[in-house]
């Protein structure tokens, strides 16, 4: 992932074209999917980076990006054998590279995500082992980042206006297409499977174009 991503921007970088750098923040309305045995609720977090949008011809561009993105869910247990009661929190790096087509003031944007975790934390009533192996429940604020697998594979889509030349606004939908769950055991949970899944909101503000 690294390197695929960093060759992309090493040829963006090279490549006799205009080109605009720009810095963008926004909100996460965050939630995990697909465990089965508990509920998962919305969590708002945020997201903060840099992008870089090369004109490929007409009304088409490419725009990687590098993302700070904080994500996770709300998950309450649906049984007395699932009695756990958490916040999860996940903090990525994150490489979106998403097309993109221009039309007047308004855009559209689809693209591969590329994720890496750096650290995760559970704050609530979670599972846990006593000494002699017996599954009990204990509230806990823990790291957690062993909970969860390192890499996160999603496509993302969106829409956006052009407010003046250097500003924007937009939405994106975020699904993750890959399971980051990577504990082996939970009780009462049937299906241990996860997927990110995050509502972005943002503001972007684009440099003054640049010959390279």
């Amino acid at each position: 992932m690294k390197n695929f991503a960093l060759a992309v921007m090493l040829l963006l970088l090279a490549s006799q074209a205009h080109a605009q750098f720009g810095v963008k923040a926004g909100v996460n309305e965050s939630v995990l999917t697909g465990r089965a045995g508990e509920n998962a609720s919305y969590k708002t977090y945020f997201h903060a980076g840099v992008f870089y949008e090369y004109k490929i011809f007409g009304p088409i561009s490419i725009q990687p990006e590098v993302l700070y993105s904080m994500q996770g869910a709300a998950m309450k247990g649906t049984s007395a054998a699932t009695n756990t009661d958490y916040t999860t929190q996940l903090q990525y790096i994150t490489v979106p590279i998403l097309i993109k087509a221009t039309f007047g003031p308004v855009f559209v944007e689809v693209g591969p995500q590329f994720g890496r975790l750096i650290y995760a934390n559970e704050n609530g009533r979670v599972q846990t082992r006593s000494s002699s192996g017996t599954v009990l429940f204990g509230e806990v604020n823990q790291k957690s980042t062993d909970n969860y697998k390192p890499y996160d594979y999603s496509l993302c889509a969106g829409v956006g206006l052009k407010l003046a030349p250097s500003a924007r606004v937009g939405v994106r939908f975020v699904a993750g297409l890959n399971d980051i769950n990577n504990i082996q055991f939970l009780q009462g949970v049937t299906d241990l499977r996860q997927q990110n899944q995050v509502f972005q909101l943002y503001a972007a503000f684009q440099l003054p174009k640049i010959k390279l």
